[in-house]
């Protein structure tokens, strides 16, 4: 019960993001980019010009929405970390990959709370937390997780922390690649998502088909 509600946990928090990102950048009378805005620009509280990284003007509505969002977002990721441990290793990695993770979560409330034009240092040492330690927990995640876990969602969990950490790099030297500043961004934020929701959707499917299995069988009969 508790490994479903973790995964249930992950699966939600990933779903609630992007579909409330959905409906708050809809809000915005200049239309939001997805390459030349952050993500933080969302949950922005007041309407001005942002020069850094680079230039846009920001004036989000629904801005409350966003950081509810964040927040809410944050909690289910360390409350997934918490309750999945039957399908992580024993020992170091494991534990470390697990703590690095629920960092990225204390880093998503952190954001919430602390809106980058109200409260920069603590909003940015929060975007530290989600895209430093937790990619590298989801590096780390690929060799902590045990041999219930499909070795092709394990290396997809190195890969995708590589990629981002590879993305934060490029972000932070405003190398963009084509992408913009809020799509390199997003590079280095949402596999962290993406793995969740898919390790969330296969835990869950897993033991779905596991019950189903378990309630089909036939105890023979003795006598």
């Amino acid at each position: 019960m508790k490994s479903r509600i973790g995964y249930s946990a992950w699966i939600a928090g990933a779903v609630q993001f992007f579909v409330i990102h959905g409906v708050v950048q809809s809000a915005w009378a200049k239309p939001y980019s997805w390459a030349r805005n952050n993500i933080s620009d969302l949950g922005n509280v007041h309407c001005a010009v942002q020069q850094e990284p680079e230039p846009r003007y920001i004036c989000s509505p629904e801005h409350a929405l966003m950081n509810v969002s964040f927040i809410t977002l944050g909690t289910l990721l360390v409350v997934g970390v918490a309750l999945t441990g039957p399908r992580w290793r024993r020992g170091a990695t494991a534990t470390v990959a697990r703590l690095l993770l629920a960092g990225a979560g204390l880093g998503f409330v952190l954001a919430g709370l602390a809106p980058a034009d109200a409260h920069e240092n603590q909003h940015v040492l929060g975007a530290l937390l989600i895209m430093g330690t937790g990619n590298i927990g989801l590096v780390l995640a690929g060799a902590g997780l045990s041999d219930d876990v499909p070795v092709p969602l394990r290396w997809v969990a190195s890969l995708s922390g590589i990629t981002a950490i590879t993305a934060l790099a490029l972000f932070v030297s405003h190398h963009y690649s084509g992408l913009g500043m809020g799509g390199m961004e997003r590079v280095a934020v949402f596999p962290l998502l993406m793995w969740t929701l898919a390790a969330g959707a296969f835990g869950l499917s897993r033991q779905a088909t596991r019950k189903r299995d378990a309630s089909g069988s036939v105890t023979p009969m003795t006598g």
